[in-house]
C-alpha cells in the first residue's frame, strides 16, 4: 500500500477526513470513536460518550462485570470522553486533514472516572503540583517487527528483509545494516512522527532480529510524555501495516531472543526551573532518596511494569531486563540506573517495565514511588557496581500470580491508584493469570505426553 492510497475506501473513492477520539484502556489499548471532521465541534462540546466499562476491558475485550461492577450491574452507563487539546495531532495514515486526540473519561456528573488511566496519572501529577514541582519525563520504547503470517504459522518470524538463504543474517546490536534492511519502514515511522510532532530522537537496532528502539525526548509534562508513548506505539503499528509487516510490543515474542522494554527517564523541576535532583558535585542525596522510593514500591507495582503472563518471561538472570531490586550509577544491569547525578541532566532511569506496559499507569507508579523519596529521605541500600554487587538482594518475581497478590495487598497501590482501581485491575489480572495456568500448551504435549 502506498501513501497515495491512504484515505481511500475499498471501492477507490476518497473517504472524508475524520477526528478520532481515543481512550486509553487498562492494557494500554486505544478505543474510541471516529467522527467526521465536519462534526468536530461535537468533540469540543464534550458530547462524545462511551460506556465507562470501555477502559476496564481485559486483554480479550471482556468487560468482567462480575469483577468490575460497572457494566451490566449498573446498566453499562456512559461516560463523557473529555478531549485534551494538548494531545490533538494529525492522523498521517488517514485521509488528508484527519486528526486524533486523547480523551479522559469523566462521569456524567463531570468528575474524572477512577477507571481512566489518564485520570490516575493526573492525580499523581497533582501531588507534584501541590509541592511546586514538575516531573520531566522521557521514554525509550523497544519493539519487534515481524512477518504478518503469525496467525497462520502460530509463531512470529523475522521480516524477510533480514533473511538470506533461509537464515536470519547475523545482525548485531546497533548494527546499521539492520536499520538499512528495514529503512523504508523506519522512514515511514520517522515521517509519521514528524507529521504528528512527536519528539522522536534516536532510532537504533536492538539485540533481536527485527527489534528496534525509538527514543522520545524529555518533556516537562508527564501526561504528554505518556500520550506520546501511546502515539508512538500507534505509529509503529500503522507504519508496519503500510509495509506489509506487523509491529509488536509483546514483551517476549521469542524465547531465545531479547525481550522488549519500556525505559523511563525522569527528573524533577522546582518553580524556578531548577532540577532538584542535581547533586552539584556532592552526594546525590535526593537522587538516592527518590531511587529508594521506587525500589521500596517495586515489588508491589510489578504488575504495572509486567501486566501479562508473557511479561514474566522477560525477567531472566544475565539479561538486560533486571530481575533484582537494585540500583547503580550508569549500570545498565540494574533496575534503577542513575545516568547523571550533576547538572540539568541529573535523573533516574527506570529499567524494569516491558514494552507491553501501559505508559500512563507506568508513569503513575514510577512518579508515585519517587514522591515517597521526596517527602522523606530514604536510603536505597548498597550500590551495585560493575565489580561488585550487594549480597542477597531482593528479587522481582517471575510469577504472574505472585505479582497479582502483591499488587492487591499494597497500601502504596491503593493510595496511588485508588482502592477501586486496585481491585478491578488486580482481580482482572488474576483472572488472566488463572486462565494462563489452565491452558495446556504445545510444550506440555511435546515434553510430557510421550514420556510420562
Amino acid at each position: 500500500m502506498t501513501d497515495e492510497t491512504i484515505g481511500k475506501a475499498g471501492d477507490g473513492t476518497k473517504t472524508a477526513p475524520r477526528i478520532e477520539v481515543l481512550l486509553v484502556g487498562m492494557n494500554g489499548d486505544l478505543r474510541g470513536k471516529m467522527i467526521p471532521l465536519s462534526a468536530e465541534d461535537k468533540v469540543w462540546k464534550n458530547t462524545v460518550r462511551l460506556p465507562s466499562s470501555t477502559q476496564s476491558l481485559d486483554i480479550w475485550g471482556d468487560d468482567n462485570d462480575d469483577i468490575t461492577g460497572i457494566s451490566l450491574t449498573l446498566g453499562d452507563p456512559d461516560g463523557i470522553c473529555t478531549p485534551d487539546k494538548n494531545s490533538l495531532t494529525t492522523l498521517p495514515w488517514g485521509p488528508k486533514g484527519s486528526k486524533q486526540v486523547m480523551a479522559t473519561m469523566h462521569t456524567l456528573s463531570g468528575e474524572p472516572h477512577y477507571v481512566c488511566p489518564r485520570a490516575i496519572l493526573a492525580k499523581v501529577l497533582q501531588h507534584y503540583a501541590e509541592r511546586g514541582l514538575t516531573p520531566v519525563v522521557a521514554t525509550e520504547l523497544e519493539f519487534y517487527v515481524v512477518e504478518p503470517d503469525f496467525r497462520t504459522t502460530g509463531k512470529p518470524t523475522p521480516p524477510m528483509a533480514l533473511v538470506m538463504n533461509g537464515e536470519v543474517e547475523g545482525f548485531q546490536l546497533y548494527d546499521m545494516r539492520a536499520t538499512a534492511a528495514l529503512e523504508d519502514f523506519l522512514d515511514t515511522v520517522r515521517r509519521y512522527c514528524d507529521d504528528m510532532g512527536l519528539p522522536a530522537d534516536a532510532t537504533t537496532a536492538e539485540f533481536g532480529p527485527g527489534q528496534f528502539e525509538v527514543n522520545l525526548l524529555h518533556k516537562p509534562d508527564a501526561m504528554a510524555a505518556a500520550d506520546d508513548c501511546i502515539y508512538l506505539k500507534r505509529v509503529v503499528d500503522f507504519a508496519a501495516r503500510r509495509h506489509g509487516l506487523k509491529a509488536t510490543c509483546m514483551a517476549k515474542p521469542y524465547g531465545d531472543q531479547a525481550g522488549s522494554g519500556l525505559h523511563v527517564h525522569a527528573s524533577i523541576l522546582d518553580r524556578d526551573g531548577n532540577n532538584i535532583l542535581d547533586a552539584k558535585g556532592g552526594d546525590p542525596v535526593r537522587l538516592k532518596s527518590v531511587t529508594a522510593g521506587m525500589l521500596k514500591t517495586m515489588q508491589e507495582a510489578q504488575l504495572i511494569f509486567a501486566p501479562f503472563a508473557n511479561s514474566y518471561r522477560r525477567f531472566q538472570p544475565g539479561s538486560f531486563a533486571p530481575d533484582k531490586i537494585d540500583w547503580g550509577f550508569g549500570h545498565r544491569g540494574t533496575a534503577v540506573r542513575i545516568p547523571d547525578s550533576n547538572g540539568p541532566a541529573a535523573r533516574i532511569e527506570h529499567r524494569v517495565a516491558g514494552a507491553d506496559a501501559n505508559p500512563h499507569l507506568l508513569l503513575a507508579a514510577i512518579l508515585g514511588g519517587m514522591l515517597l523519596g521526596l517527602d522523606e529521605t530514604l536510603d536505597p541500600g548498597p550500590v551495585t557496581r560493575p565489580d561488585s554487587a550487594p549480597e542477597n538482594p531482593e528479587i522481582l518475581t517471575h510469577d504472574f500470580l505472585t505479582a497479582v497478590d502483591r499488587f492487591l495487598a499494597s497500601t502504596f497501590i491503593r493510595d496511588t491508584f485508588g482502592a477501586d482501581y486496585q481491585r478491578i485491575y488486580g482481580q482482572t489480572k488474576r483472572k488472566e493469570a488463572i486462565t494462563y495456568l489452565r491452558t495446556v500448551s504445545s510444550f506440555d504435549y511435546q515434553t510430557y505426553l510421550p514420556r510420562i
